[in-house]
């Protein structure tokens, strides 16, 4: 009985040691993630702002001809689209 008990304690004793290490372990991981996703999000909505036309004053040249190009592109996709659910409207009402 005495030996089943020592056996016991010992195996508490690592799987808490265990626990707690996993425990520190991944809370750093965590932390790591925030930092991440944090910076991530700041980008996001840093582009966001560009987009709008907004907080512009800290781009440089190249940086604005980039994101005139993006636009220029968007643009392009948004008429196209646009062009084509026309084309269809058009279409649906003339077979009426």
């Amino acid at each position: 009985m005495e030996e089943i008990l020592d056996r016991y304690e010992r195996y508490s004793y690592a799987e808490r040691r265990f626990l707690a290490s996993n425990s520190e372990s991944s809370s750093e991981n965590w932390s790591l993630e925030y930092t991440k996703l944090k910076a991530k999000i700041d980008l996001l909505q840093r582009n966001h702002k560009h987009y709008l036309g907004e907080d512009l004053e800290s781009l440089s040249l190249k940086d604005l001809q980039n994101l005139e190009q993006q636009l220029d592109s968007a643009l392009k996709a948004i008429r196209s689209r646009k062009n084509q659910l026309m084309h269809e409207s058009i279409s649906e009402l003339q077979k009426k």
